[in-house]
């Protein structure tokens, strides 16, 4: 006896499952590297502001993006550089310091200055205890050094012409010294941790902000270019946005100077007659932090109607 098929709905038909797959191997894809660790909040949050929504997974090194032409992976910042290189992403975010410490050979597309905790470029200093005769870096010749930039700490001592044990720190670099370490090499971005350690600057490394790096090979196809670049064009116009508010307003013909006074020199504010005879209609962007001190003057020079919008990005 034949078997009775059990009931259900059907199966995908063959010709169904190929034209599916068809369609996602026609596909093009640009392989994105997200930060993990301490930027990738702040990284997500970027994105959102330029127009990407990036939700992570707590069991995921796949996040998603509302975009069906981008593929993300996190990776950590000091691994980003030497995957991009080797075209195991197509693009990513991660800092110059990581770029020198590897020696990648990639194409930096942006340079995003935004960071964990501030605006600030974070930057790697050489230091020692508060009590240790060191004072400059000729006086660790033959000393131990605690880094996780192992490559950036030899370079730099090369370039003083010091000899010293440089050690990779796995971690807690800042608790080394003295007993494991004679001095370390460190990113900072405000110095809180090594004051709270006892520990004293003794020279500046290197300066670092975080840049958008593509693979050379990528960055010259012209699909995945265009995508580089249309992405820092949308992540530089969301940085130049912050901080930054549009202020609307309706000024008299007689009163327009004395506002135009009272505004950002650098700015130039876009103004247009209104259908009423007499007035005009003032548009500028001003940094949000003056805003509470220039309205006031603004009303009392003449404007009238005026209004505050936020702004999302900024395109030259």
């Amino acid at each position: 006896m034949a078997d009775i098929p059990k009931r259900g709905k059907p199966a995908t038909q063959p010709s169904q499952r190929c034209e599916h797959h068809a369609h996602k191997s026609q596909t093009k894809t640009l392989k994105l590297g997200i930060p993990a660790g301490s930027l990738q909040d702040a990284t997500a949050e970027l994105f959102r502001r330029a127009g990407f929504k990036i939700t992570f997974s707590s069991r995921s090194y796949y996040p998603s993006i509302d975009d069906d032409e981008i593929e993300c992976l996190l990776i950590r910042a000091q691994e980003m550089a030497r995957y991009v290189e080797d075209g195991v992403l197509d693009a990513g975010l991660t800092g110059y310091d990581w770029i020198q410490e590897t020696g990648a050979q990639v194409h930096e597309v942006a340079e995003l200055v935004f960071s964990k905790v501030s605006r600030r470029p974070v930057r790697w200093v050489l230091c020692v205890p508060e009590d240790s005769p060191v004072q400059t870096v000729k006086d660790l010749e033959g000393a131990r050094i605690a880094t996780e930039a192992v490559g950036l700490t030899k370079r730099y001592l090369e370039k003083h012409g010091v000899t010293a044990r440089v050690e990779f720190s796995w971690g807690a670099t800042e608790v080394k010294p003295p007993k494991l370490a004679d001095a370390i090499v460190e990113v900072t971005e405000t110095g809180s941790s090594l004051r709270a350690n006892n520990l004293r600057i003794v020279d500046e490394v290197i300066q670092s902000t975080t840049r958008f790096i593509a693979n050379n090979d990528a960055y010259a196809d012209p699909w995945k270019k265009q995508k580089i670049d249309d992405i820092a064009l949308m992540l530089n116009g969301a940085m130049a946005a912050e901080g930054k508010v549009g202020l609307m307003m309706n000024v008299p013909d007689g009163s327009v100077s004395k506002v135009l006074a009272l505004l950002p020199a650098l700015q130039k504010p876009t103004i247009s007659d209104l259908s009423e005879e007499g007035w005009v209609a003032v548009n500028t962007i001003i940094d949000e932090s003056i805003v509470r001190h220039i309205i006031p003057r603004l009303k009392a020079a003449g404007a009238r109607g005026i209004v505050e919008y936020p702004l999302t990005k900024i395109i030259d």
